[in-house]
């Protein structure tokens, strides 16, 4: 796009902090949603059949049908979000869209919430906090017997996915004095392995087996898809337990389900889940379960940093240069 031409439409998909819209109206000529309800995939192909920029979340489904509507001036997806498989990454490569993400800036905020989880799940923390809250329960005082959960010091801790929030995790959860195992398309290098402390197993059954806390952090492609299959679930031992701040389609959530139902896992703590906003409602309603509305990257410090990336991107396309964040590089 050359740098003379007028300011590029830019469709903004859902509300973004007030400092990141502002910035957005300043440089562009930006249509922004102030009601934040969710756009319909009527309102996707609207938007794409007008636009120069699209900017959506990881919650818009920007799909083939919206894809082969979308008007010859759309030439970039902006993903709001590190995530792209909302994306028909395919079908934009196909037309000519590029698309960008806004990766690494949700790190350290998604592994303070998974190893919020990995203490809160064994330790029973959100039982005893909505048992505190109940108005038909009374607490008696302390008792050595009762809300009893595990300790996770020098328990094995296996990570799939070490990527940058694998990594993340990895160090915090040493910190607690957990033993580190990890599966991983790739191994890490042998200073970050001797760094962490970490056990590779190229075999994930294998680790499975022999863990007590699993912690899914890889990113959801059709080879991630029930990554954590029934199968695979059946593996973990009855001690055990399975964190989530990743993608929901990485687990079977029926298969969770049934495994919490008689005990076969110890619990789950979910902050994603498989059919998104709708959950289980086995999920729910089972006290094994702490389940959050998927509110791992929810800080004011991460959604600023990804908006400022979003802009980045969006301006580096507009003065005719790559963006820094481009999901499909071979395009320039």
């Amino acid at each position: 796009m050359p740098a003379a031409q007028k300011k590029p439409v830019v469709i903004v998909t859902r509300k973004l902090p007030d400092v990141v819209e502002t910035r957005m109206c300043e440089l562009f000529d930006t249509r922004l949603n102030a009601d934040d309800k969710p756009f319909t995939q009527a309102q996707l192909i609207e938007a794409a059949g007008v636009a120069d920029v699209l900017v959506p979340t990881v919650t818009d489904r920007v799909d083939r049908s919206v894809l082969t509507q979308a008007g010859p001036k759309l030439r970039l997806i902006a993903n709001f979000g590190t995530g792209v498989d909302n994306v028909d990454l395919d079908t934009a490569r196909n037309r000519g869209i590029l698309v960008t993400n806004t990766p690494g800036v949700l790190t350290e905020d998604t592994a303070d919430m998974t190893m919020a989880l990995i203490l809160a799940v064994p330790r029973r923390l959100a039982e005893g906090a909505a048992y505190m809250r109940d108005p038909a329960t009374k607490w008696q005082g302390w008792s050595p017997t009762w809300m009893l959960g595990r300790r996770i010091y020098n328990k094995r801790l296996g990570i799939v996915g070490m990527g940058r929030i694998g990594q993340a995790v990895a160090r915090r959860a040493k910190a607690f004095g957990l033993q580190i195992h990890y599966h991983n398309r790739r191994r890490l290098g042998e200073e970050i392995e001797e760094e962490l402390e970490a056990t590779f197993w190229e075999s994930l059954d294998q680790m499975l087996t022999r863990v007590d806390i699993v912690s899914i952090n890889c990113p959801h492609t059709p080879g991630t898809y029930h990554l954590l299959s029934a199968r695979r679930l059946k593996l973990l031992k009855p001690t055990a337990y399975l964190v989530n701040t990743a993608r929901g389609e990485v687990v079977d959530e029926n298969a969770l389900a049934r495994l919490l139902e008689t005990g076969a896992i110890a619990g789950a703590g979910l902050d994603v889940f498989e059919h998104e906003p709708a959950v289980n409602p086995r999920l729910l309603a089972s006290n094994r379960v702490v389940a959050l509305p998927h509110m791992s990257s929810a800080t004011i410090e991460g959604r600023i940093d990804m908006g400022e990336k979003v802009i980045i991107n969006i301006k580096a396309f507009a003065d005719g240069h790559a963006p820094p964040d481009r999901v499909h590089p071979a395009m320039f």
